[in-house]
């Protein structure tokens, strides 16, 4: 296994363990407060409920952010705008286990309409700032490092200081729709394909050209038609001889034989 792949899912399960115990402590502190008149129910019960309702609401709303922001590009739709569809279709199921979970092990009795949509739209509202907060912790950990610090000596960084002021030229050619946390270029004829965290674009360019406005962002060209980020790689595909990155978006770049070995001394594979 080598060391990036397993970097990126150990941040991943770090992060996740976090938003679990921050939704734990939301859903203990719920129980002890025993809101909207669930303050006369057993301490166990109201543990029960409150936690489930923290880890549904997190399965449910923690993803709409990411996969707004991913999907937005491909159906020409602005992110917002799915967010916001994402957490109306989210809302939905929440309020079946805001509705159910309380009153089990009872038969659970279907509410009428009037209740049902007060109920889905007091879920909405909460699954709204939920989808938020996710949104706005996402972004907090996004966020480089402000200073280097002496336990980051030695070590490379993702983003060198000196490198934070400066925005690559080759930025500036794409629609500001698409961000810019750059992931790959492919070569297409004449073209340069530019993906990013949020979608891709053709750019009337040479790859050569195209490399040398990146004005020296961590990457490497991986094979005469791609050029990777190095940060952008998440995993690493062998058939035989073949060698492939896995990019973040899903996208999967080969190597050229004559560079497996100097990615292989560089820590990429």
């Amino acid at each position: 296994m080598n060391a990036l792949p397993t970097s990126r899912r150990s941040a991943f399960l770090r992060r996740t363990l976090i938003d679990l115990a921050i939704m734990t402590v939301i859903g203990v502190g719920l129980a002890l407060i025993g809101p909207f008149g669930s303050f006369g129910d057993p301490l166990a019960l109201r543990l029960v409920v409150w936690l489930g309702f923290a880890y549904i609401g997190y399965a449910v709303y923690s993803p709409i952010d990411g996969l707004a922001k991913r999907l937005a590009p491909g159906l020409a739709l602005p992110a917002w705008g799915l967010q916001v569809a994402g957490v109306m279709a989210a809302s939905v199921p929440m309020t079946l286990a805001v509705w159910v979970l309380p009153r089990l092990p009872d038969r659970v009795r279907i509410p009428d309409l009037s209740t049902a949509v007060s109920q889905y739209l007091y879920v909405l509202i909460v699954g709204g700032l939920i989808t938020l907060l996710f949104a706005v912790m996402k972004r907090d950990d996004e966020l480089p490092p402000a200073t280097v610090t002496s336990d980051t000596v030695g070590a490379k960084p993702a983003i060198l200081p000196e490198q934070q002021a400066i925005t690559p030229r080759f930025l500036d050619r794409l629609p500001p729709e698409l961000g810019g946390e750059l992931i790959a270029l492919e070569m297409e004829d004449h073209y340069v394909r530019a993906h990013t965290a949020l979608g891709n674009e053709l750019v009337l360019l040479r790859m050569r050209d195209a490399v040398a406005e990146l004005d020296g962002m961590d990457g490497e060209q991986v094979h005469r038609s791609w050029w990777v980020a190095r940060g952008a790689v998440a995993d690493v595909k062998r058939e035989g001889r073949n060698v492939r990155l896995v990019l973040d978006n899903g996208v999967e770049a080969p190597v050229s034989r004559a560079n497996v070995t100097p990615l292989k001394e560089a820590g990429w594979i």
